[in-house]
């Protein structure tokens, strides 16, 4: 709003575009708090340059400007990704742009809302077109501005507008009407050093837990090179006067047919989804704790057969594209399945539980055969040329049976990945009680939010 139409409202008018009426609220707040317009809380706000005034032809090697990207822009601080840099003379050019060190920088799209406080680890910084820099005015607290953005209360604003179908972004003006928590300052400083405090212990434990899964990997990582080099199985080899010579080195496509599925299209299609055939998704096995899939979360009618296959209960999976592939499942029914997952056929059934945990053994080294393509992809013929080292059929069964029984031991420690998960869903329920005053750090005797807003008043 400009100055002059400013100074010709009186304070009445004035807090009538600054305070959210009741019925815009998202949800309640302590009485010594206001629902504020979140635009009337910044000192300045100000989006990135248009793409066209920062190009790559505006880059330079020299440490001289950084550019804040989205990538730099994390869910709870500033990553130090992807350095570009522009000079300081192109800089100038853009200088509504230009960011200070601990000034906010919130992003426009993926995820929109999420926001930063600037580090002090540069010369000087700008944004880059998909970002916003947001100062806070005096009488706030910019941690607190910076948690506040953070929470489930201002990110449910943003996402709930945010406009395009592939790459949803909210817009400046957009983000100035947001519906904005404002406690009095000295609550501000309180809740800062509450989520501070709670954050610190979180992160101290998943550390902790991070710990013990990189510890679980490694003695994972150690049986089973001992299983398929036979030194898991020597003992039982001895017992049963068998040597290690009756183990006979194979490519795989020698020893069963591999095959991918497919994807009717589009997505969702009727005349292909919804009927009483599973169909299994990458997702259906990556996020199983279990060597066993035992169910399908979505169906396709028959007519989606002439896009994809069905395979028997009891086939070996194996996802074979995006950033998890290399996970093996045995699915217990039959199935269809999409173009990310790879299926053996003729496997004896004797062998299955050893072959999936042989392919467990390789995942780091599929994803290493893709590493840093755009979108990571195993075709047949690179699964088929992996070699294995097979022992007799007996000797196999023995194999699996000893990792289900030290693995199940170790099994615990990975439920820590649980615990990481469940880390992080906490913070984001710290956040959001903090911005309804659920923290138990208000105090009904600080002078009331709305004195604080009288510090922008036109006339003050």
């Amino acid at each position: 709003m400009a100055r002059g139409k400013e100074q010709s409202l009186s304070a009445i008018e004035y807090f009538e575009q600054v305070l959210v009426p009741e019925n815009e609220q998202p949800h309640e707040v302590p009485e010594n708090w206001s629902w504020v317009r979140f635009g009337y809380l910044a000192a300045d706000i100000a989006d990135g340059p248009f793409g066209s005034n920062l190009k790559k032809e505006h880059y330079t090697d020299n440490k001289e400007v950084r550019i804040i990207q989205l990538s730099n822009i994390g869910e709870y601080g500033w990553r130090d990704d992807n350095s570009k840099y522009t000079s300081f003379e192109h800089a100038e050019t853009i200088s509504r742009s230009l960011v200070n060190p601990g000034e906010i920088v919130i992003a426009k799209m993926m995820p929109a809302g999420r926001a930063i406080i600037v580090p002090n680890d540069e010369k000087a910084y700008v944004l880059s077109s998909d970002a916003i820099k947001f100062v806070p005015k005096e009488f706030t607290n910019t941690k607190y501005m910076l948690y506040a953005v953070n929470s489930s209360t201002f990110r449910n604003q943003v996402t709930s507008e945010t406009q395009g179908i592939t790459r949803a972004r909210t817009s400046i003006g957009k983000m100035k009407t947001y519906a904005f928590p404002l406690p009095p300052l000295a609550e501000q400083q309180r809740i800062v050093d509450r989520i501070e405090s709670l954050f610190a212990k979180l992160d101290q434990a998943k550390e902790l837990a991070q710990k013990a899964l990189d510890s679980f990997e490694t003695r994972k990582a150690a049986i089973l090179h001992k299983a398929f080099t036979g030194v898991l199985t020597a003992k039982w080899r001895e017992k049963h006067g068998v040597g290690i010579n009756t183990w006979e080195r194979k490519q795989f496509a020698d020893i069963c047919d591999i095959v991918r599925g497919g994807s009717p299209r589009p997505a969702g299609d009727p005349q292909y989804y919804g009927g009483d055939i599973p169909f299994l998704k990458v997702a259906d096995i990556t996020r199983n704790n279990s060597p066993f899939v035992t169910s399908a979360e979505y169906s396709i009618k028959e007519t989606g057969l002439k896009k994809t296959r069905m395979v028997e209960a009891n086939t070996l999976l194996l996802t074979n594209s995006g950033a998890t592939l290399g996970v093996p499942a045995i699915c217990t029914f039959p199935t269809t399945f999409n173009d990310g997952i790879a299926a053996f056929l003729n496997l004896d059934a004797r062998s299955l539980k050893f072959m999936y945990y042989f392919w467990t053994s390789k995942t780091s080294e599929l994803r290493g055969i893709n590493k840093g393509a755009a979108q990571p992809n195993l075709n047949t013929d690179i699964i088929g040329s992996f070699m294995i080292d097979l022992p007799t059929l007996e000797e196999q069964q023995e194999i699996a049976r000893l990792l289900d029984d030290l693995l199940d031991k170790e099994q615990k420690v990975e439920e820590l990945i649980d615990v990481t998960d469940k880390i992080e869903l906490l913070k984001k329920t710290i956040l959001a009680r903090a911005l309804r005053g659920g923290l138990g750090t208000n105090d009904a005797c600080d002078e009331s939010a709305l004195e604080l807003l009288k510090e922008i008043l036109p006339c003050h």
